[in-house]
């Protein structure tokens, strides 16, 4: 009796005080969660309409043979992301606003206009695919693009940016799509282990001009402007640190995870069936007689998600980075009147992308696939500018490069400028060749 009374009380003072910290633990979990975001947004916007169609036409050309390339990506991402999420909560600006106030207007301005050429042939491609997608369900462009238009602005132009987080966020959860795609498409998984673990590389130019395009549409250079400014256009601080790299690692896992799955799906089908392809949508079709209708589905889905969804930020990004440059208003959570130019980017480049993809005869294709060449040439220069600023004790405090981390910044740079130098001079070589 008294055994089973001393114990009653310990036992319901033991139960109070583990509500509590179970209390204590959800909370603080919430917390980082809403801390996160741009980080998985940025990564994720990354596998697009180009970056699918690069993915497809790797693993239907040349199998597995560039799936290792997965891994180092990864990596080089999650650097390259951390480094500008760092800029972004310590220096409170964005990181055109950070090369103007270091490099001056001029190299600004040129920096630019280089920038607006890339998005602008990113977000059409993102409407090809948009056009593209919905057409295998029966769709005509001639509807789809109009509604599509007319979405965008409105979901930028009438939100702020929480709920305009809300959407993106949501619309990463449909990249499961292409996981599944893959698992349907029935690989040899030893024969994948084998292709992660023995990388092949061929010094041929179809061949780097891919691996360029695998590092350009996974790395991308609007991605570094895009990640800085909401990062900063969200209130995030140096306090939440931890939150931010935690963000930017998932992401950057997230977006190689179905980034993999797409050369996976393809190199087990298209590529052992012989089958050659121009474009992701192409690629959905082709799918279907060898891992049925419904693979064929998923496909076109993910596509249409990933078109729209990056429909909207790259248009997004190009006004952030614009406008943080030439010092004008850049955010959600303005209005059109305080923000004109702004929102009047944005919607401009909207537009202008959507009218473009209504043209008859467009030779989509290689627009789609230099875009995403462009961006792995364009890329090395952005990262020489984020590397000289994260570096910058003034703008950076304490919160600069440590010693490993600037060496294995620099392999990862010096690396991609070796790539983007030797794929032009392969392409210069084989240019002059053929002319002989």
């Amino acid at each position: 009796m008294l055994f089973g009374a001393s114990q009653l009380p310990k036992t319901d003072q033991t139960e109070n005080s583990v509500k509590p910290i179970y209390r204590s633990r959800l909370i603080r979990l919430w917390a980082l969660l809403a801390l996160m975001g741009p980080g998985i947004i940025t990564s994720n916007v990354d596998n697009d309409a180009g970056g699918i169609t690069t993915y497809s036409l790797a693993g239907a050309q040349y199998g597995l043979a560039l799936i290792w390339s997965i891994i180092p990506i990864t990596l080089i991402l999650i650097i390259v992301q951390e480094m500008g999420a760092r800029m972004g909560v310590v220096s409170g600006k964005g990181l055109s606003d950070l090369i103007r106030e270091r490099f001056g207007v001029k190299v600004t301005f040129y920096l630019m206009i280089l920038l607006v050429i890339t998005n602008l042939g990113n977000t059409i491609a993102e409407f090809a695919g948009i056009a593209a997608s919905l057409e295998i369900f029966g769709i005509s462009k001639y509807l789809a693009i109009p509604l599509a238009i007319i979405f965008l602005m409105w979901l930028a132009v009438k939100g702020t940016y929480r709920s305009v987080e809300k959407v993106f966020l949501a619309a990463c959860l449909f990249y499961v799509a292409y996981i599944a795609v893959g698992f349907m498409a029935r690989p040899d998984w030893i024969e994948v282990v084998g292709a992660l673990v023995s990388p092949t590389i061929k010094f041929e130019t179809n061949f780097l001009l891919m691996l360029t395009g695998l590092v350009g549409t996974t790395i991308a250079p609007w991605m570094q402007f895009y990640l800085q400014a909401s990062v900063v256009d969200k209130g995030l601080r140096v306090q939440d640190l931890k939150a931010v790299r935690l963000d930017v690692i998932v992401g950057s896992i997230a977006v190689s995870v179905v980034a993999f799955f797409i050369i996976l799906a393809c190199a087990s089908t298209l590529y052992k069936a012989g089958i050659n392809i121009e474009e992701a949508s192409q690629a959905a079709l082709a799918l279907e007689p060898l891992a049925g209708k419904y693979c064929t589905w998923l496909f076109a889905f993910g596509l249409f998600n990933a078109s729209m969804f990056a429909a909207a930020i790259l248009p997004l990004s190009t006004s952030y980075t614009i406008c943080e440059a030439f010092g004008w208003e850049s955010s959600l959570d303005k209005k059109f009147s305080e923000a004109p130019q702004f929102y009047g980017l944005y919607c401009f480049i909207i537009f202008f992308s959507g009218i473009v993809i209504l043209a008859p005869n467009l030779p989509l294709v290689p627009i789609m696939y230099i875009s995403q060449i462009l961006n792995g040439l364009v890329l090395p220069v952005i990262l020489l500018f984020i590397l000289h600023i994260i570096n910058d004790k003034s703008v950076m405090r304490n919160f600069s490069n440590g010693r490993l981390f600037n060496i294995v910044a620099w392999i990862s740079v010096i690396t991609l400028i070796c790539l983007s130098l030797g794929t032009i001079g392969l392409s210069l070589f084989e240019g002059l060749k053929s002319l002989t």
